[in-house]
């Protein structure tokens, strides 16, 4: 992989020797002259400014009588920087009991651990039972302490207490500036604790690539980075450390090529080996090695600095052309995330005879979590959920009490109890895993708001050879495309779009537009990768106040349709039309019942329909309250005017009826336990849909129905719509489609088979990106008649 120009084949050379030789006489020409560049972290490619000096970590002094201790965070973790308490003692390992432990005693802790503060603590096991002794018992700190053992206790060993009462804490991510670990009693059980890690490129092939795949190993420590000796490093080491850094396996390198550079430019090392037994989600999980006793010639025993080469999952591997892929396209697998508001994070859901089903909390664990993070191309988890805190999922729980080596190819693989029963959807677990920094970020931003969640839009681009900021033209501006902004700014779910931003003066010299004719499927990483006009620039209105804006929310709502109800509640009706007036003021009927005489009927196909927000807000419509439409016949307000589609469709795909139920009331018909209805539409009432309540919408009222007079017998498929035009974010689009098979004799009608989800195309997005696709067509053909122009004159 280190030798592109390796390329040109002998047919090559026949054809092409002096270019092809002037490329191999280019290579190594940059290969010699490739030098050390700094690659900060956690952006992940070059910055071209040198770090900021940190104010240099001086170790605690403490007093001669103050017992030595040193400390770690074990059990059942959810993340790298919880678990529960454990210290090290006269040659032991022992616990904390949680009496009189409080915030002041985890900041102590967490402090002493190189954290920056403390978030929480738990106390009865909450991260498992640990073993040995208790060490410490009735702690009470004041916070500046500068270790446990200063704290006032019961005596170091005295205590009552069992293991169930053994205390955990939650540490902040960010660590102390200039931290630096000092073992002072040669434990080789300690985990490793330093300021940070990276991946610092070496070559300058891979100086250039985003994501960085290739380079150093550096570690962080007392302000300095610093590289490691080699000659303890294993393969499950490197494992380890592409994980964190976003990325599902390694590979090999040229090693040849590093000790070169080894030679050339004297290595700083650290002062310790790594040892990781591969399945760790962090390198602060690993065990600190041995001490390395550094020769002067800074050879490290005969050794280089470590190297690691990871191989990014297909949605981050850089391609010659593009550099990386034009949008996130997860591969066909057993398992998927839903309900996340970036790639990489989500409700695992797992495919098991053909349906989606969700995984239970009890026993989800780190480990388990990063094998689903590996298997879908990230690297290891970041956080293992629990709770149902991504939202809940729909139909079964397929998978319950996992246990997982960390070496599995997918959840599959893992151990789990088939007999354990009685997980709700409540207990769905998620996960949150390491993705390749891709440094998007920095190539967006949000002007003009009153927070750091709104603004206008505005985009980094080259012009005239430098860059420059923009803003994005709003004519067709929506939903999906503000979802991409979010996303891309790590700042939740959009919960607007604006096609004005008049309101939010953004900077006068970022007013032009940059970028038009934006149209995302909503699967991107980046705005750049959604479709757009290019350099043909095409914006009637303008920019400035006229400019696309957002505004981000931490959460969103989850519309999901109870496929069940509607199978169980179908029947046909035939209705004298004298008894239709109102839905046939409303356009609920099909468009030649205007021939129907009122001594006539209609057949109609007639169901109920539960929707259910299983989201993390309440659904709210986009209309303000002031332009709510009033209607006579049904005397309550319609607040969305497009909420859902009924369709019945030919097997091809051709829409043969329809259902006209356009305009909605939302309210709260029933809700899960201990969940109380906030929506109602009486009484000019507000409307919306409460997190954890449903609405439904029985069989016998107007317009809950598909008119279905003109269709000849035969099979069809049924497809329910919800927010077919995207108005209103939710968390996950994907399960607001429903269908059914359908089977019409002319006398009775059977429904069957009815499902959500992805297993058949959904058809509003497949005519979403039929649209996309038609609307660059006439940019496309600008484009290939001035590239055609230039092939002419050249």
């Amino acid at each position: 992989q280190l030798w592109p120009f390796a390329q040109c084949d002998t047919t090559m050379l026949a054809a092409w020797s002096l270019p092809c030789c002037f490329t191999i006489l280019l290579g190594l020409l940059e290969l010699c002259r490739a030098q050390y560049e700094h690659l900060g972290y956690p952006h992940g490619y070059p910055q071209g400014y040198p770090e900021p000096e940190q104010e240099q970590y001086s170790a605690p002094e403490l007093p001669p009588d103050t017992p030595r201790i040193q400390l770690r965070l074990a059990g059942d973790k959810r993340k790298h920087n919880e678990g529960r308490v454990e210290v090290f003692y006269d040659g032991e390992w022992g616990t904390v009991c949680d009496d009189d432990f409080s915030i002041h005693s985890a900041q102590v802790v967490c402090r002493e651990l190189g954290y920056l503060e403390a978030v929480s603590w738990s106390p009865s096991s909450k991260y498992g039972k640990g073993e040995g002794r208790i060490w410490f018992d009735n702690v009470q700190c004041t916070g500046k302490e500068k270790t446990l053992a200063l704290c006032t206790s019961n005596g170091i060993g005295v205590s009552d207490c069992k293991h169930t009462e053994d205390v955990g804490v939650v540490c902040s991510d960010k660590r102390i500036p200039g931290f630096k670990f000092i073992n002072t009693m040669a434990n080789n059980s300690l985990n490793i604790q330093v300021e940070d890690v990276r991946i610092r490129a070496i070559l300058s092939s891979y100086r250039k690539r985003i994501p960085v795949t290739e380079g150093y190993v550096e570690v962080k420590d007392g302000g300095k980075w610093k590289q490691i000796c080699d000659v303890e490093w294993t393969k499950h080491n490197s494992r380890v450390i592409c994980g964190m850094f976003g990325f599902p396996g390694e590979r090999k390198y040229n090693a040849r090529v590093y000790k070169m550079f080894a030679r050339r430019r004297k290595p700083s090392y650290w002062d310790y080996s790594v040892n990781c037994t591969g399945n760790e989600a962090h390198v602060s999980s690993c065990k600190l090695g041995h001490a390395v006793a550094a020769k002067a010639n800074s050879t490290c025993g005969g050794g280089t600095p470590v190297v690691v080469s990871c191989v990014p999952g297909r949605a981050f591997s850089p391609t010659p052309m593009t550099g990386f892929r034009k949008a996130f396209r997860q591969e066909q697998t057993l398992v998927r995330l839903r309900g996340g508001a970036i790639v990489g994070e989500g409700r695992v859901e797992v495919l098991k005879n053909g349906e989606w089903g969700t995984i239970c909390d009890d026993n989800w664990s780190l480990l388990s979590a990063t094998v689903v993070c590996r298997e879908l191309g990230f690297g290891s988890a970041k956080e293992a959920l629990s709770g149902g805190r991504l939202g809940q999922g729909m139909g079964p729980v397929h998978m319950n009490e996992i246990e997982c080596s960390g070496f599995e190819k997918s959840i599959t693989e893992c151990f789990f109890n088939k007999e354990s029963l009685g997980c709700s959807h409540e207990e769905d677990a998620a996960v949150r895993c390491n993705v390749p920094a891709m440094g998007f970020q920095e190539r967006l931003r949000l002007s003009g708001g009153r927070n750091p969640n709104e603004g206008r839009v505005e985009v980094l681009v080259e012009r005239n050879g430098s860059q420059a900021w923009g803003t994005v033209c709003s004519d067709g501006w929506g939903t999906i495309e503000a979802m991409v902004v979010c996303r891309q700014l790590d700042l939740g779910f959009a919960s607007n779009a604006f096609q004005e931003t008049w309101y939010w003066p953004g900077e006068v010299s970022a007013d032009p537009v940059v970028m038009s004719g934006v149209r995302c499927s909503g699967t991107e990483m980046s705005l750049s990768q959604c479709l757009h006009h290019g350099a043909h620039l095409t914006c009637p209105k303008g920019g400035g106040r006229n400019a696309a804006g957002v505004s981000c929310s931490e959460t969103a709502p989850d519309l999901v349709l109870n496929p069940q109800i509607v199978e169980q509640t179908t029947y046909m009706e035939d209705r004298p039309m004298f008894m239709l007036q109102c839905a046939y003021e409303e356009n609920c009927l099909s468009t030649t019942s205007s021939e129907t005489p009122a001594s006539s009927h209609r057949r109609l196909l007639r169901f109920s329909s539960q929707i259910h927000n299983n989201g993390q807000s309440d659904f709210r419509p986009k209309a303000e309250r002031h332009s709510w439409v009033w209607h006579d016949c049904h005397s309550h307000y319609h607040s969305m005017e497009v909420f859902t589609h009924y369709d019945l469709l030919s097997l091809n795909g051709t829409k043969v009826a329809e259902g006209h139920k356009a305009s909605f009331c939302l309210e709260d018909t029933e809700c899960e336990e201990g969940i109380e209805k906030r929506y109602e539409c009486a009484n000019f009432g507000e409307q919306g849909i409460t997190v954890g309540c449903w609405d439904t919408y029985r069989h016998d009222i107007d317009c809950q129905w598909i008119d279905i007079t003109d269709i000849k017998p035969g099979d069809y498929i049924f497809q329910v719509v919800i927010n077919p035009n995207y108005e209103v974010p939710e968390s996950d689009y994907s399960n607001n489609f429903m269908k059914c098979r359908c089977r019409y004799d002319g006398h009775r009608i059977w429904m069957y088979s009815c499902h959500n989800g992805e297993t058949m195309v959904h058809q509003a997005l497949v005519e979403r990106l039929f649209y996309i696709r038609h609307s660059v067509l006439l940019h496309c053909s600008t484009t290939l008649l001035e590239l055609k122009d230039n092939f002419t004159l050249k």
